[in-house]
C-alpha cells in the first residue's frame, strides 16, 4: 500500500495503532476485546484506533464476533507492506519513522528485560547481530532486497493465516535498518595535531 496523505500518515504514527496492525496480520480477524487482552490495552482505546485505522483504509470490518455483539476487524492484506510516497510531507514521514524505530527498539528491550521466560530453547539461536559494511547505496539496497527475500517464506506462513504453529515454534518479529555512518574521511585532518 503506498501511502501519500499526510493525515494517513499521521493516523500510524501511534504506537497502538502499529501494534494493532501488526496483531491483526499475526492473528487474523479480532475483536478490540482480543485485541485489548493480547496488547495490554482497554477495549474502548483499542476500538478506537481501530476505528481511526479503518478510517484510512488500514483495517476494515470483519463481521460480527463469535457473540454477535462485538465487530471484529482485519487488515485487508495479511502482509501489510506500507510505503510511505515519495515527495510527501517530510516531517510527517520523520515522526512515522520515529515511532517505528521507538516500537521495534521497545520490544527489544521488553524481550531483554523478560530474560528468555519460557523460551529457553531460543537461548543463542535467534538474537541480535550488529556490524558495520561498507556499501554503495546501490548496495544497500541489494542487501535490503536479499534480506527481505530471505525472509519470505517465513512471512508467507503468517500471511496465509491457516499456519498454525507447530511445537517450538513462535512469532518472531525482525526489524532491519541501515544508517549510514558520517564520512569520517570527508574531516578537515590538517587541522588536528597530535600535540
Amino acid at each position: 500500500m503506498q501511502i501519500s496523505d499526510p493525515k494517513a500518515i499521521r493516523a500510524l504514527a501511534h504506537p497502538l495503532r502499529l501494534d494493532l496492525l501488526e496483531l491483526l496480520a499475526t492473528i487474523g480477524p479480532a475483536t478490540a476485546a482480543r485485541c485489548g487482552r493480547v496488547l495490554g490495552s482497554s477495549q474502548a482505546n483499542c476500538s478506537f484506533h481501530l476505528r481511526q485505522l479503518a478510517k484510512y483504509g488500514f483495517v476494515e470490518d470483519a463481521g460480527p464476533g463469535r457473540d454477535r455483539r462485538e465487530r471484529q476487524w482485519r487488515v485487508p492484506d495479511r502482509r501489510p507492506a506500507l510505503r510511505i510516497a515519495a515527495g510527501g510531507d517530510a516531517v510527517v514521514t520523520r515522526r512515522l519513522q520515529r515511532v517505528v524505530v521507538e516500537r521495534e527498539t521497545q520490544a527489544i528491550l521488553d524481550h531483554i528485560d523478560r530474560g528468555g521466560g519460557d523460551e529457553q530453547a531460543w537461548d543463542h539461536k535467534a538474537g541480535m547481530v550488529t556490524a558495520v559494511a561498507v556499501l554503495s547505496a546501490d548496495e544497500a539496497a541489494e542487501l535490503k532486497e536479499r534480506w527481505k527475500a530471505l525472509l519470505e517464506p517465513y512471512t508467507t506462513r503468517t500471511a496465509s493465516g491457516s499456519h498454525q504453529l507447530e511445537p517450538g515454534q513462535l512469532h518472531v518479529r525482525y526489524f532491519m535498518a541501515a544508517t549510514p555512518m558520517p564520512d569520517f574521511n570527508s574531516r578537515d585532518d590538517d587541522d588536528e595535531s597530535d600535540d
